[in-house]
């Protein structure tokens, strides 16, 4: 039976407090790393760091607005670590992700100590920089091995940076929203710029959200046997649980081994002061709030930590507690906003969520930088 009031995030009314007390933390006595984050507002980030005292979250590397950047680092402390990224907000996009980019990679290294410099290269990147201004083409900056992410990335390589992207979309995604392949490409065209950057710049590279494809785990064997500079994330919760889920235990525990070492924990999570106060700004899904409330913004942080310690720790068969509007997205007539999908765990050994944890994240990620 459903809880008197759902929310995206808690559809199954589970005391995330208490249920963080369940997961065994004794194989990682130095605490978790989480490698995907998007932390920005002091006061959201007060609330998240009691989610990641409760959930053994000792560290997270966050891609954090350059602006928010000091307030968030005066709540959390030595336990948040910054990625470079370009100011998504600005009026002028295309300055932001141009030369102003190349100022932001400078200041985040050196008043922030970021050890790794994002691009994101969606498919709808385009779209991004068009609804800005329309005479914006992007030739020289929208494929991730253009002009200006080439000059991005030799700044950030010549500081000792890792470069980190996000290439591409859930299949749902290329099923719907991108189904006009002509403008967007498909889903494999994605991986071809990716490819060759990974080749120019032979340097340690993120490539977010499971390279953007945990639907084929074949796939990203291949991309991982082809480029030893590559290495993944676990990010986009929802993304995570829906598509790993639907792999055979086996089959995935077999993937995460092989490449242990090679793929770091990521939930994804993005912090918003916002989430903290009845608004229609920035916070709602398919018309329903993320979050309204302390209470509610700390369910919204915790439940992904839930859900993904969930998928790699425990045997767990059942539905995710958190909503998924992909499922709406590609079959409405059978599904609504807050449908989920099945959360099925692989039981990882000690060992090996240790790598996954910690080990990885460590030895990537945060190496001396100049």
């Amino acid at each position: 039976m459903s809880p008197p009031n759902p929310t995206p995030a808690n559809r199954l009314g589970i005391d995330y407090r208490a249920a963080a007390a369940t997961f065994d933390n004794t194989p990682f006595p130095d605490g978790i790393i989480a490698a995907h984050h998007h932390v920005n507002g002091p006061k959201a980030a007060a609330i998240n760091q009691r989610v990641m005292d409760a959930y053994n979250i000792r560290t997270l590397i966050s891609q954090t607005q350059l602006g928010e950047a000091a307030a968030v680092r005066d709540v959390l402390g030595d336990r948040i670590r910054f990625v470079a990224i370009p100011d998504y907000m600005a009026e002028n996009r295309g300055r932001a992700h141009r030369e102003a980019f190349l100022e932001n990679i400078q200041t985040f290294h050196d008043d922030f100590g970021a050890k790794i410099v994002k691009f994101w290269r969606a498919p709808r990147f385009r779209d991004y920089l068009i609804q800005a201004d329309p005479n914006d083409t992007g030739e020289d900056l929208v494929a991730l091995d253009s002009e200006w992410v080439v000059r991005a990335a030799e700044l950030a390589t010549s500081l000792g940076m890792v470069l980190m992207t996000h290439v591409a979309d859930p299949d749902t995604w290329f099923q719907t929203m991108y189904a006009d392949s002509a403008r967007y490409g498909t889903k494999r065209d994605q991986y071809l710029p990716l490819e060759r950057m990974l080749d120019r710049f032979p340097t340690q590279w993120l490539l977010a959200h499971m390279a953007g494809s945990p639907e084929d785990l074949d796939f990203l064997d291949g991309l991982l046997t082809r480029h030893p500079n590559a290495h993944l994330d676990t990010s986009a919760c929802k993304w995570m649980v829906r598509e790993l889920s639907k792999h055979e235990p086996a089959r995935l525990r077999d993937f995460l081994t092989k490449w242990a070492g090679r793929i770091s924990f990521g939930s994804d999570i993005v912090t918003s002061d916002g989430h903290l106060v009845q608004t229609d700004r920035d916070n709602k899904t398919f018309g329903i709030h993320l979050a309204n409330s302390e209470d509610e913004a700390f369910d919204l942080y915790a439940s992904r930590y839930w859900a993904l310690r969930t998928l790699f720790e425990t045997d767990h068969n059942g539905e995710s507690p958190i909503a998924d509007p992909d499922l709406a997205m590609v079959d409405p007539e059978h599904h609504d906003a807050m449908s989920a999908p099945m959360l099925r765990g692989c039981s990882l050994p000690a060992d090996l969520l240790r790598t996954l944890y910690h080990t990885a994240a460590q030895s990537t990620l945060f190496a001396d930088s100049k």
